[in-house]
C-alpha cells in the first residue's frame, strides 16, 4: 500500500519504530527507505508518499486518517502490523517560519547507525507508549518528547552542516565563522565593523567577508540588518515595548532611522506593522508547539481495520 500527503507546509516528522517503509517525495530523485529507528524531518511544501513499495500507485492518505479519532493503523492480509511509525508536526511562529525553513534541507534523513540514534530511539518508544496508553497527562509528555526528537535530530545535522544551504543555521555550525555569529546576536545594538568581526575568527577581513557569504548566504554586514529585523518584527508583535524603545535596542540613533530602516526591510512602517499582524493574528502562534499523533501503519494488502494501537 502507498498513502500520498499533500505538502505539510510546516515542520513534518515521520519516525520508524518497527519494520520497513519507503519515503517518496517531489524534488529527491531516489526513494529513501526508512528502517526501525530511523527519523526524517520534512521541511518544505513538497508532496510526499509512504508506501511499501516505491513503485506503487498511491491514494490520499488524508480521508484514512480523518475518518477516525483514533491513531490510525492498517493490516495485511495475514493481520500482522509490519510497520509501526510515529508522525508528528512542529508549529513555527510566523516570524521565524521563513528564518528555519528557509536554513534547512528539504528532506533530513537521521539513519539507525548515526551517533544520535540510540537517544532518538529511547524518545520514539517513550512517545509512543505515552499515546497508545492514553494515560493523565500522556498529550502533554509526548508534544515534550517530539520536541527533544527534533532536537537531537538537528544537532544531528549540524554535525554534518556543510550539507545545508547557505543561511544562519550552517553559519552557526561553522566552527570559523560561528565566534562571530554569536557576537553579532548577543549584542545586536552594538556597530560592529568588518574588522571586529575577523579578529575574533582569527580571520583576515577579506578571507572573513568571503567565508561568512558562503556559509550564511549574505555578507557579515547584511546579515546583521536582517537580523536586526526579525528582532524587531517579534518585537512588535509580541510585545507592547514602544517603537522608540525597540530602535534603541537594536542600535538605531533614531526612532526615525530605525523606522526607515523596518519599512524597506518590510514594506510597512512599525506601527502598522503591529497593528496588521495583531489584527492578523498570524505571528501570535507559540513557539514551539509540537503535535503529535501515534498512527500505526501496516503498508501491505488492502486496509483490514483502522482501531487503537
Amino acid at each position: 500500500m502507498a498513502l500520498s500527503f499533500p505538502p505539510p507546509g510546516r515542520l513534518k516528522v515521520h519516525a520508524v519504530l518497527e519494520g520497513v517503509t519507503w519515503l517518496v517525495m517531489d524534488g529527491i530523485d531516489e526513494p529513501q527507505i526508512l528502517r526501525a529507528g530511523e527519523v526524517v524531518i520534512l521541511a518544505g511544501d513538497r508532496r510526499y508518499v509512504l508506501a511499501s513499495d516505491p513503485d506503487l500507485a498511491p491514494v490520499e492518505a488524508l480521508p484514512l486518517l480523518k475518518a477516525t479519532v483514533e491513531p490510525y493503523h492498517h493490516t495485511g492480509p495475514s493481520g500482522v502490523r509490519d510497520v509501526t511509525a510515529l508522525s508528528g508536526h512542529v508549529e513555527l511562529e510566523a516570524a521565524g517560519r521563513d528564518l528555519l525553513l528557509g536554513a534547512l534541507p528539504p528532506l533530513m534523513h537521521m539513519r539507525a547507525g548515526s551517533v544520535g540514534a540510540p537517544a532518538v530511539c529511547w524518545l520514539l518508544h517513550q512517545a509512543f507508549h505515552e499515546m497508545r496508553e492514553d494515560r493523565p497527562g500522556a498529550s502533554f509528555v509526548a508534544d515534550h518528547l517530539a520536541q527533544l526528537l527534533f532536537v537531537h535530530v538537528l544537532r544531528t545535522y549540524l554535525a554534518e552542516a556543510d550539507t545545508f544551504p547557505a543561511g544562519w543555521l550552517r553559519a552557526l555550525a561553522d566552527e570559523q565563522i560561528a565566534p562571530a555569529l554569536r557576537l553579532m546576536h548577543g549584542d545586536p545594538a552594538r556597530q560592529w565593523t568588518l574588522v571586529e568581526l575577523a579578529r575574533v575568527t582569527a580571520m583576515s577581513r577579506t578571507t572573513f567577508a568571503d567565508r561568512f557569504k558562503t556559509v550564511a548566504g549574505a555578507p557579515p554586514l547584511t546579515y546583521l540588518y536582517n537580523w536586526r529585523m526579525r528582532l524587531a518584527r517579534r518585537s512588535l508583535c509580541r510585545e507592547d515595548t514602544p517603537v522608540s524603545e525597540i530602535a534603541s535596542a537594536l542600535g538605531y540613533a533614531s526612532e526615525s532611522a530605525f523606522s526607515n530602516a523596518f519599512k524597506r526591510a518590510t514594506g510597512m512602517a512599525p506601527r502598522h506593522y503591529r497593528c496588521f499582524v495583531r489584527t492578523d493574528g498570524a505571528e501570535l502562534t507559540p513557539v514551539p508547539a509540537v503535535a503529535g499523533q501515534v498512527r500505526r501503519n501496516g503498508w501491505s494488502g488492502a486496509p483490514s481495520r483502522r482501531g487503537r494501537a
